[in-house]
């Protein structure tokens, strides 16, 4: 009954996620090892606890706002006295995307009861498996994703480089893939209204089968190519840009295409699109 109690479950759900902040900040806090070390373990402790509560509401879903949630709160906390230009801009760009995000997390959360089918799916074929596929696929390597995404951010706003100019043009690629997120998302829910055909095939949708993968890594390479131009010396935290991408290609969008598999005429409509560019296909 509580789980299907939609603002109670939102209580709880902020619940966990204000008791990971406050082990994550402590454990940060406690830590005398390199900014870098510190925050990943602080960002480990605080899944962890996430984690522990998905298990004890049996609904991997407690997880889900971690994706957009986490990013916001560690930018805000380092730049919480005093960013530079430089950090300003990616501090802005990073909070329009979480609390895009998370909005949109929101609008879909039913509550408790409810769990993300892919979680629902890798539980019935793992079977005993589960609890560790649970902990390290669910869990633990999104917020790795995550944290290699949003390190050379960090990196900036903590040594306030001066602006470089040109590293404005992947501002515009991050904000590009927010409002290709933003889009493609209000499409789907207004198609989810009124499902009149299998598939949705307008805005975005026409000729790409997940538009808003495709804002999502777009996103993560305007941020991390950003931060690079801005200092060059670390260029090699792009592979957190690079692993994101990966974990859509041959993953997300995988799992994604075998479902929508199931319906009479997928195999038309996946030779008619792109899985990511909204682009008309060539025959």
């Amino acid at each position: 009954m509580m789980k299907n109690n939609r603002a109670l479950s939102f209580f709880i759900v902020t619940l966990v996620y204000i008791l990971a902040t406050v082990a994550g900040i402590f454990t940060y806090l406690a830590l005398p090892l390199d900014m870098w070390l510190s925050l990943l373990i602080a960002d480990i402790v605080a899944t962890v606890v996430t984690f522990v509560f998905s298990v004890i509401f049996k609904n991997a879903s407690v997880y889900d706002p971690y994706w957009s949630v986490a990013p916001m709160v560690i930018c805000c906390a380092f730049a919480i006295d005093g960013v530079s230009l430089s950090g300003l801009v990616v501090l802005v760009v990073i909070l329009l995307w979480s609390i895009r995000l998370s909005a949109n997390w929101a609008y879909t959360f039913h509550g408790l009861a409810y769990q993300d089918w892919r979680y629902t799916m890798l539980c019935e074929k793992t079977g005993k498996l589960y609890p560790l596929i649970n902990f390290v696929g669910i869990h633990l390597v999104p917020t790795l994703i995550v944290y290699a995404c949003i390190l050379p951010s960090i990196i900036v706003i903590e040594n306030a480089p001066s602006l470089n100019p040109v590293s404005l043009i992947f501002t515009a690629l991050s904000l590009l893939g927010v409002t290709l997120q933003l889009v493609s998302d209000r499409q789907m829910h207004a198609y989810r209204k009124n499902r009149e055909t299998p598939f949705i095939r307008n805005g975005f949708w026409k000729h790409s089968r997940h538009p808003n993968y495709l804002g999502e890594i777009l996103m993560w390479y305007g941020v991390g190519l950003y931060c690079v131009i801005n200092m060059p010396s670390i260029w090699y935290l792009v592979i957190g840009a690079i692993l994101n991408n990966a974990l859509f290609l041959f993953v997300s969008i995988p799992m994604a295409d075998n479902r929508q598999s199931r319906k009479e005429g997928f195999a038309l409509y996946k030779s008619e699109t792109h899985a990511l560019f909204p682009i008309k296909k060539r025959r």
